[in-house]
């Protein structure tokens, strides 16, 4: 046997020079283009979600195999499921009962510890229902902690963890960054070290506002359901070539 047919395939899908000792952490994304990328194609808005719900089983794939362990994303503000239409909300609904009964089914040997920032349990029955059975699954080999953002914003976030202080009854003179973070949704995981929003928007729209302090934010035009494995490796050697000084 050669020395060559010993090597491992590269879970890498570009040529690009990317360090695997030096990935990112924690990536998160802000979802961003589905409605867009639809209306381009003459499609209705729901197929735009399908494909983006598609693209981003591909994405957490991805982190899984090239060894991300923290991958957060922003799929449903507090604000869009209040203001878009019914019909669109209710399609939106719909795909997400169909997605995580699916994943129920493939996550428990995937590796992929599955959990929700935000208050889900404003959502209707069979909604909480299947996000329940899915975040409950207990798995075999855990490779990656992926967050999914619903019904979340990220100022609510942090009043609701000043109440839960406040409730605790904790002495002001113990309250520290350390303390606050424990309160958040992502207590127990590192802030994202690479925050990427897909879709030509500059903005965060109150996304992780407390863990993104030291973040390195990337901007792209391309709409999430076009955001592939390869735009994100994009993504992550453009975060290597940054000298991460953290305040230093």
């Amino acid at each position: 046997m050669t020395v060559t047919s010993l090597k491992q395939k590269s879970p890498f899908v570009t040529d690009l020079p990317i360090d695997p000792d030096k990935l990112p952490k924690h990536i998160a994304i802000i979802m961003d283009g589905n409605r867009r990328w639809a209306r381009l194609r003459g499609l209705p808005e729901t197929k735009g979600h399908q494909a983006g719900a598609k693209n981003l089983e591909n994405v957490v794939n991805y982190c899984r195999d090239i060894g991300v362990k923290h991958l957060t994303v922003y799929a449903l503000s507090t604000e869009n499921w209040r203001k878009r239409s019914v019909e669109e909300v209710r399609g939106i609904f719909g795909l997400f009962i169909d997605i995580f009964n699916k994943w129920r089914k493939d996550y428990r040997t995937s590796g992929i510890k599955f959990f929700v920032l935000g208050n889900f349990q404003a959502f209707p029955f069979k909604v909480k229902t299947a996000i329940k059975k899915c975040s409950n699954i207990v798995l075999d080999n855990e490779r990656i902690r992926f967050n999914v953002a619903l019904n979340y914003g990220g100022r609510d976030e942090i009043i609701t963890a000043i109440q839960n202080i406040i409730k605790d009854k904790i002495p002001a003179q113990d309250i520290n960054e350390e303390l606050v973070s424990k309160y958040l949704y992502t207590t127990g995981q590192p802030d994202p070290d690479l925050i990427i929003r897909p879709g030509g928007e500059f903005r965060l729209s109150n996304f992780l506002l407390w863990q993104m302090s030291y973040a390195e934010l990337y901007f792209t035009d391309i709409l999430w359901p076009d955001f592939t494995p390869v735009e994100l490796e994009k993504a992550i050697y453009w975060y290597q070539q940054r000298d991460r000084r953290m305040g230093k």
